[in-house]
């Protein structure tokens, strides 16, 4: 018959020792891990979009409007359009008209920039406005407000500088319109005559003279929708 034993003391203090060892390897090896390893590929996607949702506000202004940009002119050939003014205000009501503000505000508007530039020519002003929001769904809601076709108005306000060849370019000196969406972003244009004549006194509308807008559009909005690799080691990001 054989003889049941009851191990030492010290041998089982021994053994939980060792396991609770174990048990705390593998949990800091997990922990370690997790610490060390490299930022996921959603976690990627995340902090690129972030980044790019918040260019309106960490970028100097001159980045979001470059003193010069270049587009494709009536005539064919490249010229570049400069840079007048931007305005120091970026509310969202005080850059449309006031039709536009409830949609603006319901999709949650963060801000609206807005700069003036004038052609190579110096005949025609455009006003570039970028309306922020907080991702592409409430960008696309917004966008829906604003008129087709072009009309003018309601839409992006006018930007004129006082003492400068703008300062005639009103609201009634709107005679056309643009924009267009990527990401978080709607980039609108409005665009007239230098001299301010009304929209309604020019008859049938040369369109061709303000097709150069939609380059100067598109410009903004690319530089400003499209995502960067993201630096997960700079102040910028967050990954």
């Amino acid at each position: 018959m054989s003889e049941s034993r009851a191990w030492p003391p010290f041998v089982i203090i021994s053994a939980l020792t060792l396991i609770c060892a174990v048990v705390a390897g593998v949990t800091g090896g997990a922990a370690g891990a997790e610490l060390t390893r490299g930022p996921s590929a959603a976690e990627i996607r995340q902090a690129s979009a972030e980044e790019m949702a918040r260019r309106w506000r960490t970028w100097p202004a001159g980045k979001v409007f470059p003193a010069l940009l270049p587009y494709i002119a009536e005539q064919g050939g490249e010229e570049k359009a400069r840079r007048v003014g931007i305005s120091s205000r970026t509310d969202c009501a005080a850059a449309v008209d006031v039709a536009l503000r409830s949609a603006l505000r319901t999709a949650g508007c963060r801000a609206v920039l807005r700069a003036t530039y004038l052609d190579a020519l110096q005949g025609v002003v455009v006003t570039i406005g970028v309306a922020a929001f907080p991702d592409q769904a409430s960008a696309l809601a917004a966008r829906t407000a604003f008129p087709k076709a072009g009309r003018p108005a309601p839409g992006l306000r006018a930007l004129a500088f006082p003492q400068t060849v703008t300062d005639r370019f009103t609201a009634a000196a709107r005679q056309t319109s643009s924009l267009a969406q990527a990401g978080p972003y709607l980039v609108l244009t409005t665009a007239g005559q230098v001299d301010g004549r009304p929209a309604r006194s020019v008859g049938r509308q040369r369109s061709t003279i303000f097709a150069f807008a939609s380059d100067l559009e598109e410009r903004v909005l690319t530089a400003l929708a499209t995502p960067a690799r993201p630096d997960c080691a700079g102040k910028d990001w967050q990954c």
